[in-house]
């Protein structure tokens, strides 16, 4: 096993570890990144699955995403927006299709009025909470104790309401069914991204894509750092003291001043600490679970839809597939599809034949698109439940009560040990916008600890 030294080493080779990774050598720091897999990107995972380019992880940019947008700038990436143009498709309670445009579904007038005060509920109390510190919020302990669906009963006993407003947060983006994380945890998810307003605007959240996909960041960063990134080397072992740290993995041994762990909460546990990391942090981290959603991706020789005159955006509370956009790769003449599959829905078909789960999720985007959604040509199924080092999708959140405990103490040091990740971003929470926000301001405080002023 050889020994290197480095000013830091980094375990974790995703857009925030790289983002802190090039911020340190700029500043005149030498680096080691060290990464289990045996590529570079964590999340962000662009493959090429039988002749098809597809976005297996995280792949969106929105105008607010100013952190990602300098850093798509800064490597010379090209975006270009989301297909959009023609009707959205709105599948209703009773399995009806319902073609709409505009940002309201087509439900009862009565409905859409009581969707309508609860965004703007969200809206005031989003404002109110932030995305930077929600746990100091005068009401977060009372935030933290109610789940958001049982606060969403307490506002309406219009069901269809609720299952609606619900899905924006639960399946869109929490991926964990309602009853199982806070009205303050569900705020937080929309302050990272504006406003509630925002997370239910898919022409704002997911507005543009990157020509090439969006791993192309992490692989960029991953050139600009050379051979100081390594790859299939998981850490084992952080030793740790006044001193400095030391990090043990199967091939290599790095001394250095600092470990910055850039890993998803639920990962850490998987480093053997000496001595062990404080109590606080053992518990919290224990408090934060990722959720679970099936990424489906479909290609067809063409984007038929298109000539129905749909945009390829679609939804509903009520299918197996929960969501689904045009997802067709820039210049390309096939017609891509991707839609979701979220928590507890996720569980009933991963309890099916391989088989029985994919005519189960194209039944689903037929229920929207017709019956040509039934054969594509390209099918997959990202699931990044099973991936070794991740083990859910898309972020780690807490459970009730875990958000005004442990929140103060979410991206505090540990002595040498500084933690960066899009699971502890306030602005950007869970998308690669976050972890990049995290990576610089880990460099940041690495660097002035290196330089006081």
């Amino acid at each position: 096993m050889s020994t290197i030294e480095r000013d830091v080493v980094i375990i974790g080779a995703g857009a925030s570890g790289l983002t802190a990774a090039h911020e340190l050598t700029k500043a005149g720091l030498s680096v080691a990144v060290l990464e289990a897999r045996d590529r570079v990107g964590g999340r962000l995972w662009t493959g090429n699955i039988d002749g098809a380019m597809l976005e297996l992880g995280g792949q969106w940019v929105s105008p607010d995403q100013d952190a990602l947008i300098a850093t798509l700038a800064d490597l010379g990436l090209e975006t270009y927006s989301r297909y959009r143009d023609g009707d959205s498709v709105y599948v209703d309670e009773a399995g009806e299709k319902r073609r709409f445009t505009g940002d309201m579904f087509p439900v009862p007038a009565e409905t859409a009025a009581v969707m309508e005060d609860l965004i703007g509920q969200l809206d005031t109390l989003t404002a109110e909470v932030g995305a930077e510190e929600p746990w100091k919020h005068p009401r977060a302990a009372e935030l933290d104790r109610i789940s958001f669906s049982t606060w969403l009963e307490q506002q309406t006993d219009d069901q269809i309401a609720r299952d609606n407003i619900s899905m924006f947060i639960a399946g869109a983006m929490l991926t964990k069914p309602a009853h199982a994380f806070s009205l303050l945890q569900a705020v937080l998810m929309a302050a990272s991204a504006g406003s509630f307003s925002n997370l239910v605007d898919a022409d704002f959240i997911l507005d543009k894509r990157v020509v090439g996909g969006l791993q192309q960041v992490p692989l960029r960063l991953a050139e600009r750092l050379g051979e100081d990134v390594l790859l299939g080397t998981p850490v084992r072992k952080v030793q740790w003291n006044d001193d400095g740290v030391t990090a043990v993995a199967d091939e290599v041994t790095v001394r250095a001043k600092y470990v910055v762990m850039a890993v998803p909460p639920n990962l850490i546990s998987r480093v053997d600490f000496e001595p062990p990391l404080p109590r606080r942090q053992q518990q919290m981290h224990q408090h934060l679970s990722l959720g679970l959603v099936i990424k489906v991706h479909a290609v067809y020789a063409t984007p038929f839809w298109r000539e129905d005159g749909l945009s390829g955006t679609c939804f509903s509370p009520y299918q197996v597939v929960h969501e689904a956009y045009d997802n067709t790769n820039h210049g390309d003449t096939r017609g891509t599809l991707v839609g979701f599959v979220s928590d507890e829905t996720a569980d009933a078909v991963f309890a099916l034949s391989a088989e029985e789960r994919k005519r189960k999720i194209l039944a689903s985007l037929a229920s929207y698109y017709g019956d040509q959604a039934l054969t594509p040509e390209v099918y997959y199924e990202s699931d990044w439940g099973t991936e070794e080092w991740t083990r859910g999708a898309y972020a780690a959140s807490f459970d009730l009560g875990g958000l005004s405990r442990y929140g103060d103490s979410l991206r505090d040091s540990v002595g040498r040990i500084h933690f960066s990740c899009s699971d502890i971003a306030g602005a950007g929470f869970q998308h690669v916008d976050g972890a990049i926000r995290m990576g610089r301001n880990t460099a940041t405080a690495i660097t002035e600890l290196e330089n006081p002023a």
